[in-house]
């Protein structure tokens, strides 16, 4: 016996990946619906060897459903999620409006898979931001190894971060600085992002900082630990998919890079590929559409005591966003529903 699983946003390049997750792992499935706004109503989209039609969620019942995976932004998760909750149907959220709630847990299933049990509270489950869940992955058994005391992290993060109007700003700016007279001025993003790197994701705070680099901040304390201190600096980079981050890790105690790199192997979600020589390490380009977060150039930091630096990739749209929040699904079925 299966689940009666609805995916709301259905059209958006999120939307559509957890529908090709949901396909590609075999997740069961005895009936799913697909929803978007009423402007979508009737398009198809593949689930696996299936085409579905669009639904208007405007008008969706959830009663009777056991689980949807939100992909919809804040405002209109904001109308939706609570009528889905109230009708016995367990919301995952993609967006950023439930994630800083006590009550609700922020879960990265190879990270805190226990919080699972929270979701009785309001009957949703937050997913977090995708530059944070691929960190909090390689911190996780480090963190459990050594403790750490401090992480500064820097990002480079992809332009599919921003939907589709970012991916098509990149494109469209790209193919305008080849033809002259067809430069297409910034509108997505704060300035050109072709051949351009951004220092601004989401809007600024009273202390310089952004909110993307705030929400790292909070969300690593929420999953990971409350202690660890963390500073980041999250910059808009000319590609289409796949996060990069360079981290520095402070620990309490010693640990040492080889010692680390083996800790890593053996970690659920994770690839290390680290050779000290040209190309001896993953790029944005090669982890597109892979399931694992890659860690790379992992070595001593001896201008702090008891530091480690490494390089961390992943895919934004599948471990980012659309699979980690599959795996909550999973993890909710096979800990909590029981269905399957």
């Amino acid at each position: 016996m299966g689940y009666k699983v609805v995916v709301a946003g259905a059209t958006g390049n999120v939307g559509r990946e957890m529908l090709n997750i949901l396909a590609e792992r075999q997740f069961p499935v005895d009936e799913i619906a697909a929803l978007a706004s009423r402007r979508s109503q009737g398009t198809e989209v593949s689930f696996g060897d299936k085409t579905l039609k669009i639904q208007d969620i405007e008008q969706f019942d959830f009663a009777g459903w056991d689980m949807a995976l939100f992909a919809i932004g804040s405002d209109a998760t904001k109308l939706h999620a609570p009528r889905a909750a109230a009708a016995g149907c367990v919301v995952i959220d993609n967006s950023s409006l439930y994630r800083y709630d006590p009550q609700i847990p922020l879960i990265v299933p190879e990270v805190n898979p226990d919080a699972i049990h929270d979701y009785k509270n309001k009957m949703i489950i937050a997913n977090p931001n995708c530059s944070t869940a691929q960190m909090v992955v390689a911190l996780k058994p480090l963190h459990d190894r050594a403790r750490i005391k401090r992480v500064v992290v820097s990002t480079y993060q992809s332009v599919s971060g921003a939907g589709k109007d970012g991916m098509d700003e990149l494109w469209d700016q790209t193919k305008g600085m080849y033809v002259p007279g067809q430069e297409v001025a910034p509108k997505k993003f704060q300035k050109q992002i072709a051949f351009n790197v951004i220092p601004q994701i989401d809007v600024f705070m009273d202390d310089g900082t952004t909110k993307e680099e705030w929400k790292m901040v909070v969300e690593t304390k929420k999953i990971l630990d409350p202690a660890i201190k963390v500073t980041a600096t999250c910059v808009r980079v000319p590609v289409f998919v796949g996060h990069s981050e360079a981290v520095n890790i402070e620990f309490e105690d010693f640990l040492d890079e080889d010692e680390a790199r083996e800790i890593l192997r053996e970690a659920p979600g994770i690839l290390v590929i680290d050779k000290r020589e040209p190309g001896g390490y993953v790029t944005p380009i090669e982890c597109v559409g892979d399931y694992a977060t890659f860690i790379s150039r992992i070595r001593q930091d001896g201008t702090v005591e008891n530091g480690l630096n490494l390089w961390c990739v992943s895919d934004n749209l599948r471990k980012g966003a659309a699979l980690n929040a599959v795996q909550i699904a999973e993890l909710l079925g096979n800990k909590v529903l029981k269905k399957g």
